[in-house]
């Protein structure tokens, strides 16, 4: 008796440990499985991720595709009325072409600033630079200086290569207009194309959505509100 006992706890000891041993070996199974299933989750979710933001960037390049940027130069706040007014109806970007070294707020001595600088043929320096590359089309906004283009505006045109971009001319002045400074542009920029441009008196700049609007729907810019 005693030896068929010892016989059956053998055998039950020996299923114990085989019971055991099963279970450990299933538990190490399943966390090494759910470890690699996360570790290919959270891979995939990254490769989802990285799609994601390609595929955005694609549609951040494909909204800039002929797109409008407002270059505008503007000294008392006329020509950035204007400016302000073309972006409210086109949605345009601006760009403001700001002189690096400023000019006098002293309207006398700015004549004697803006003659010297034509009679130099000075090209003052733009504090900042912009990039042109994502747009089609350019609206150019100066005023009139001397019956001419401020000469900052001369060092845009030099340091930008407009060729094949629609260049947009908008002015204001004391009632000169443009003077010359339309055909200047197109001496300067053979390869644009050059609209007919919008000229406004420095009194008719604070009310001007009506002329911009008008103007605008004649170049083709924009389309003609429904009456």
């Amino acid at each position: 008796m005693k030896g068929l006992l010892s016989v059956m706890l053998a055998g039950t000891a020996v299923f114990s440990l085989a019971a055991c041993s099963d279970g450990t070996g299933t538990e190490e199974q399943t966390e090494t499985q759910t470890e690699e299933s996360t570790e290919t989750q959270t891979e995939e979710n990254a490769d989802a991720g990285e799609t994601a933001d390609i595929e955005e960037e694609g549609t951040d390049t494909a909204a800039r595709e002929g797109a409008a940027l407002i270059a505008y130069f503007s000294w008392s706040g006329n020509t950035e009325a204007v400016a302000q007014e073309i972006q409210a109806q086109t949605g345009a970007d601006l760009f403001e072409i700001v002189p690096a070294e400023p000019y006098t707020d002293d309207y006398n001595e700015l004549l004697d600033i803006a003659q010297e600088e034509q009679s130099s043929d000075a090209r003052p320096a733009i504090a900042e630079t912009v990039d042109l590359s994502g747009y089609d089309t350019v609206y150019l906004g100066f005023p009139n200086w001397w019956g001419d283009m401020p000469m900052i505006l001369y060092t845009f045109l030099d340091e930008y290569d407009l060729s094949g971009k629609t260049v947009v001319p908008f002015n204001t002045s004391g009632g000169s207009g443009f003077s010359d400074s339309l055909d200047t542009i197109a001496e300067m920029e053979p390869e644009a194309e050059i609209t007919e441009g919008l000229s406004l008196g420095d009194g008719e700049t604070e009310d001007c959505a009506d002329d911009v609007a008008e103007w605008l729907v004649s170049i083709g810019m924009t389309e003609e509100a429904d009456s």
